[in-house]
């Protein structure tokens, strides 16, 4: 039986079941519906194990397919189409986001064929047989690299990298440019500039979609929207709301609703010492999508 929802413009059509941890999400569930118009710093992979999914980026058309891949930071609104499927968010500065990452050449890309073929069937083991399948971290991993060919090649400055490292292991999120650029040893406009060139987005809007992270993590553990919001450092819970909005695409309460459970982030910060191995059957192609 459908369960209908308040939280934006989701029908769940089972019941959702989220794995969070700060950075990102894995959710298994059937849902139905338009998520509005968003856009978020992760790198976005949904496949469904049954029927198709739909998604439209700015000014374009809607275009359905068996998974689908986001970049980090584009606009698009989607629809689960009453498929059941998982959805993961991908952090594009872990040695894993940054393989994907850099082998997708459009803001949208339909992935379809063999790659998908052992994610699904992954997928499928983890939802009909929970106690017979890859442990959650390990099917994660398997769920990108199976969609990453090639090589890793792309590596973060060093610089960049010590001070994610550092913002990961802050209880607090009170971090101004000035005192990441003392970490990376560089003047603050300098570090700004190349903050910007290795993660994509200004540090200030990168520090945002890290609390929002910590804040669907908080959801968890504090059990309301303001306990949550106080957790990681918005101003409260309205503030909370609004970029959910503008990053997700939907409200805070969405995560009110299944079975919630965070567990270790599955990926480590892209560095020389964390690069992950390809699987077998990589090739060297770069993702073209459709």
């Amino acid at each position: 039986m459908a369960k209908s929802s308040d939280n934006g413009s989701i029908l769940w059509l089972s019941e959702p079941r989220w794995y969070l941890w700060e950075g990102g999400f894995f959710l298994v569930t059937r849902a139905d519906r338009v998520v509005p118009p968003h856009a978020h710093h992760a790198i976005q992979i949904v496949i469904a194990v049954d029927g198709e999914v739909a998604i439209c980026g700015k000014e374009e058309d809607w275009r359905k397919g068996a998974a689908v891949i986001v970049r980090p930071d584009a606009v698009h609104s989607f629809n689960c189409s009453g498929a059941m499927g998982a959805m993961l968010f991908v952090d594009p500065e872990s040695a894993e986001g940054a393989w994907l990452g850099n082998s997708l050449k459009r803001d949208i890309t339909i992935v379809s064929g063999p790659r998908l073929a052992s994610s699904v069937e992954e997928l499928r083991r983890f939802i009909e047989q929970p106690f017979d399948c890859m442990e959650i971290g390990e099917l994660i991993r398997h769920c990108v690299q199976a969609l990453s060919p090639g090589v890793p090649a792309r590596r973060l400055d060093q610089r960049v990298t010590t001070v994610l490292t550092a913002i990961r292991e802050r209880d607090d999120l009170h971090i101004s440019l000035e005192s990441a650029a003392e970490k990376a040893f560089l003047s603050p406009s300098r570090f700004a500039h190349l903050f910007k060139d290795q993660v994509g987005l200004p540090f200030s809007r990168y520090m945002l979609w890290r609390k929002l992270t910590r804040a669907m993590v908080a959801i968890a553990s504090e059990g309301t929207i303001a306990a949550a919001a106080h957790a990681a450092d918005f101003a409260d819970a309205a503030h909370l709301t609004r970029t959910f909005y503008q990053m997700l695409g939907m409200a805070p309460s969405v995560l009110m609703r299944g079975t919630l459970a965070e567990i270790p982030s599955p990926f480590s910060v892209s560095d020389a010492a964390s690069q992950p191995q390809p699987l077998a059957e990589k090739n060297s192609r770069s993702i073209q999508g459709q």
